[in-house]
């Protein structure tokens, strides 16, 4: 089957989820991905449990739910990086690979021999990404750093969560940690397009990512809104600070997201709710004019919600393509129909002879489809083959690696 990057070879060198994210990613597509852990240890995600997937026999097995969800698609090598024996082995991988990826401690392989400039000598055509908490520079540079830091420095908690003064107003994170998966997306990014100059160029490059630029740079339309008027954007619960009716509202049974983002959308939310007269009224006649006034719109369309249940209006607001829908729990999002068409919750082959979950990529190809084919892999799954088929070591040579503690 043709894959998208199935010319592509990876030297993972990534934990935890913002690296491990971006490899997926990858793999995803098709790129071979060789993950290095650390022998008898691994990846920390490993062990964030429970839940742990579980054998044919209910026995935990040493793999998270966590971690299941970041390295489907990927090869675990594990070798230890501290050692000489193993940072040789690293160089030999580098020269394999077309890209490399890691998220050590900023200058950690320099000190390793393993840094962009050590490995570009051996590989000139090689993409390297590094990615950090506060990038490889800047007085923050030295600092480790973890999402919930970051959902916080960067802005994010401050503009997330109840508004100041009403119950619950606490500043509030996002429910995943959504800094290192906006990383990780970004990372991808990068890395394709510095493959893509390779194709032209000849020439590999480095890449600096950090978590602290993706979270600052994905605050989009609200930094904006602070540098035209000079305000700092507050927390509004679910409302949105530039459109209106753009919300949560409570029904005679659940809740309903409505999400107007137009007039002609306004105008036929009004018809639907028997309030035409809100339609015309000169006060909301616009997005402008809504936004401007909606401490008295909200009410007025909140009371007509309140005498339905959020099925029905529901039902109703979609017959007139007013955007809208329900708030779901995870159950009810894999039981939906179009997600379930979309085929977005997996079952695939573990090492350990079951099946393990995963949630399924956006990305639809036409001509090179991706074909999800084991989940992540177990500690050191792949380490015999790896360094035999790759490397040409023989099955004397490895032993000797594993008896030293290198792999």
């Amino acid at each position: 089957m043709q894959k998208a990057l199935g010319h592509i070879k990876v030297l993972d060198l990534t934990r935890v989820l913002a690296g491990p994210w971006a490899t997926q990613n990858l793999a995803d597509m098709g790129a071979e991905v060789i993950k290095i852990e650390r022998p008898g240890a691994g990846d920390d995600t490993r062990a964030w449990g429970p839940p742990f997937l579980k054998d044919a026999e209910g026995r935990e097995t040493a793999d998270s739910s966590y971690f299941l969800s970041a390295n489907r698609g990927k090869q675990s090598v594990t070798c230890d990086l501290s050692l000489p024996e193993g940072q040789a082995l690293i160089r030999r991988l580098a020269e394999w690979a077309d890209v490399v990826v890691e998220n050590y401690k900023v200058g950690t392989l320099a000190r390793y021999g393993l840094a962009y400039e050590d490995l570009y000598q051996i590989n000139p055509r090689l993409v390297y990404c590094s990615i950090t908490g506060f990038g490889q520079d800047g007085p923050y540079a030295a600092l480790p750093g973890y999402d919930f830091v970051f959902q916080g420095m960067g802005g994010l908690m401050s503009i997330t969560g109840q508004p100041e003064g009403t119950p619950g107003d606490e500043p509030m994170k996002v429910g995943i940690a959504i800094t290192d998966l906006l990383c990780g997306m970004y990372a991808t990014t990068a890395i394709l397009g510095a493959l893509e100059h390779r194709h032209v160029s000849g020439e590999g490059q480095y890449i600096d990512i950090s978590l602290l630029d993706c979270v600052v740079t994905v605050s989009s339309y609200q930094a904006i809104n602070y540098f035209l008027s000079g305000k700092v954007p507050r927390r509004m619960g679910n409302a949105h600070p530039n459109m209106v009716p753009y919300q949560v509202f409570a029904c005679r049974e659940g809740n309903v997201i409505v999400a107007v983002g137009n007039d002609g959308q306004y105008r036929a939310l009004c018809k639907v709710i028997g309030r035409e007269d809100l339609g015309t009224d000169p006060r909301f006649h616009s997005v402008a004019l809504r936004n401007r006034h909606r401490e008295a719109l909200i009410p007025l369309i909140q009371d007509v919600l309140a005498t339905r249940s959020m099925n029905e209006w529901v039902a109703l607001l979609e017959s007139a393509n007013v955007p809208c829908g329900p708030i779901n729990n995870l159950r009810q999002v894999f039981e939906d129909p179009q997600v379930r068409h979309r085929g977005l919750q997996l079952k695939l082959p573990h090492a350990t002879g079951v099946d393990a979950p995963a949630v399924a990529g956006p990305i639809r190809f036409s001509g090179t489809p991706i074909h999800y084919e084991h989940a992540a892999p177990t500690l050191g799954q792949h380490t015999d083959a790896v360094l035999s088929t790759h490397l040409g070591l023989d099955a004397a040579a490895i032993a000797r690696l594993r008896a030293s503690g290198v792999v």
